[in-house]
């Protein structure tokens, strides 16, 4: 049996940080977004997707510069996707890391305020679109992420047993790999652009 996210307007006072260390790992693992009283998951993810938008616009910036070198395509798209993927697996290890320390701080199973395993999941939604995509797919991708997060089919559910903050961030990972297969297979058959 899973264990279910627990929700908490505030956090408890044993959450509050008592060393530099405690304070970084608050900071990461709620992106601060995870003191909103309500939806913070979905907040989490929204800052995914604004992450990812600032990763492509420099992505971007690298295209429009090797374009100028005769640079391909194809090495402007592995440029983007390697810069997310250096990304995704920072924001992960990271949370894996503070996720683990505010849930020991706050003595609860996946505590609500988490949400870099959010931002990590939503990350790897956009993995595999295109180089030139539009406001629609970041939407989709959005909301096929917020998807698997909150249904969780097999085996996302069994993941969340895991020890501390790599159960935490697991199961989002999974879904993120869900949500991106989903949204790569719509955006191969131009259903979103």
């Amino acid at each position: 049996m899973g264990r279910s996210r627990t929700r908490r307007l505030n956090p408890p006072e044993s959450a509050a940080p008592k060393s530099a260390k405690d304070s970084v790992a608050f900071v990461l693992a709620t992106c601060i977004v995870g003191l909103i009283p309500f939806a913070p998951g979905t907040w989490g993810s929204a800052v995914g997707v604004g992450l990812f938008w600032l990763l492509n616009a420099g992505s971007e910036r690298l295209y429009l510069y090797a374009l100028d070198h005769r640079v391909t395509l194809g090495s402007a798209l592995s440029l983007r996707n390697s810069l997310l993927l250096i990304a995704t697996m920072v924001v992960t290890y990271a949370g894996i890391w503070a996720a683990t320390l505010v849930e020991r701080r706050t003595k609860l199973k996946d505590p609500g305020i988490v949400v870099i395993d959010e931002v990590a999941g939503q990350l790897i939604t956009y993995l595999f679109i295109p180089l030139a995509f539009g406001p629609w797919t970041l939407l989709v991708g959005f909301l096929a992420f917020r998807l698997f997060d909150i249904w969780k089919p097999y085996p996302i559910k069994n993941l969340e047993v895991l020890e501390s903050g790599l159960g935490i961030m697991a199961d989002d990972v999974l879904a993120g790999l869900y949500a991106a297969i989903l949204l790569s297979a719509l955006a191969a058959l131009r259903i979103v652009a």
